[in-house]
């Protein structure tokens, strides 16, 4: 019997992946600057936020705005994202995700939510996935992004459990780095090579069961 009482999740690149979509959103909002950038920069958006991921853009392209025109910009962006994310479907949950969560619900852990995405809601009632989750601890409720542990203590928190009986799902580094700060084991998905400081890397939830948590 496993001593881990919740389950802590990412929400892009682990429950589902919407960085295609914040990819676009944003490539658009760097042409209609005048520049462009590629996938491989893209990676470095990954698991932080919005007006972070302004400045990192603007930075490529060498563009200056002024607070009011990033905030208008970054609206203008997460408008497109939004536009896109509500044509998502349930077929876009990646694969094993949906075992996986109905074994923990049936195994009685809990389940939460650790995401710096301000729209978590809208996509998991896309997916249809809201209700397999006991809290949702994302950019509304926080005001450190990883890797600080701030998102994954208040999902510790919200499920009753102390952080030496969770684990945390990520694909982001910084995601790693805020279980681990946080004092949490961590579950890598994705590739071993960048993620080394997981405890546990999975490249799909199809390879994950109850007891692979014990470790």
């Amino acid at each position: 019997m496993t001593n881990i009482k919740a389950c802590l999740f990412d929400l892009d690149g682990v429950i589902v992946d919407t960085a295609v979509y914040h990819f676009q959103a944003w490539r658009r909002l760097a042409n209609e600057l005048g520049f462009d950038f590629t996938e491989h920069q893209n990676e470095q958006l990954k698991g932080i936020s919005r007006m972070e991921s302004l400045e990192l853009i603007l930075n490529w392209g060498n563009v200056s705005l002024t607070e009011a025109e990033k905030v208008e910009w970054a609206t203008r962006k997460n408008d497109w994202y939004l536009d896109l994310v509500k044509l998502m479907t349930p077929n876009e949950v990646l694969p094993g995700v949906a075992k996986f969560l109905t074994d923990l619900r049936e195994a009685g852990i809990k389940i939460a939510l650790g995401s710096a995405s301000k729209n978590s809601k809208l996509i998991l009632e896309r997916i249809q996935m809201l209700d397999y989750f006991d809290a949702i601890i994302d950019g509304n409720n926080i005001t450190k992004g990883k890797p600080d542990p701030q998102v994954f203590l208040m999902g510790a928190e919200a499920t009753n459990a102390l952080p030496s009986e969770c684990v945390v799902f990520e694909d982001a580094v910084a995601g790693v780095q805020a279980a681990k700060a946080g004092g949490m084991k961590a579950i890598g998905v994705g590739s071993a090579d960048v993620l080394t400081e997981a405890d546990l890397v999975i490249t799909t939830f199809e390879e994950m069961t109850l007891e692979r948590l014990n470790f």
